[in-house]
């Protein structure tokens, strides 16, 4: 009996080592690895931490005041980043992370300001949804919020 506890103990611990569970600092580094590839015009890098599928949304207000909300593309977004003249550069500098994770799910909202050719350009936030696939944590979702005011500029 003893030593079917220690197998028990020994199989369970091996178990729960091989469970690689998902931290803030996976999260952020997706999140980063998006980036990074986002303003290198590094698609390919891009890419490797989105579902194919991935879902991408705008809210904002437009010039009327009127409450907006943009379906795009991550098709759309590849295709901008790849076709970026050279002279442009964009730098959207994350101001803060903040992760949740349930499971095969994860949330990071990141405030962030956009600068274009190191003028500033507008603030927001981008709300990312992760989850655990076949192929690893993607990036399934992506909602970001746009504004030039309130900025704390």
């Amino acid at each position: 009996m003893k030593q079917a506890v220690v197998l028990f103990c020994i199989l369970f611990s091996s178990y729960s080592i091989g469970q690689q569970s998902f931290s803030e600092e996976d999260a952020i580094a997706i999140i980063d690895t998006f980036f990074d590839g986002f303003h290198q015009g590094d698609t390919l890098k891009m890419r490797s931490v989105m579902r194919k599928d991935m879902v991408m949304q705008t809210a904002f207000s437009n010039k009327e005041g009127k409450h907006m909300i943009h379906d795009g593309s991550a098709i759309d977004l590849l295709s901008a980043i790849a076709g970026r003249s050279e002279d442009q550069k964009w730098d959207e500098r994350l101001l803060d992370y903040r992760v949740q994770i349930d499971g095969n799910l994860a949330h990071v909202w990141t405030p962030y300001e956009f600068w274009f050719n190191d003028d500033f350009s507008h603030c927001g936030a981008n709300a990312f949804t992760l989850a655990k696939t076949d192929s690893g944590w993607k990036i399934i979702h992506l909602i970001d919020s746009r504004r030039r005011s309130s900025c704390g500029k």
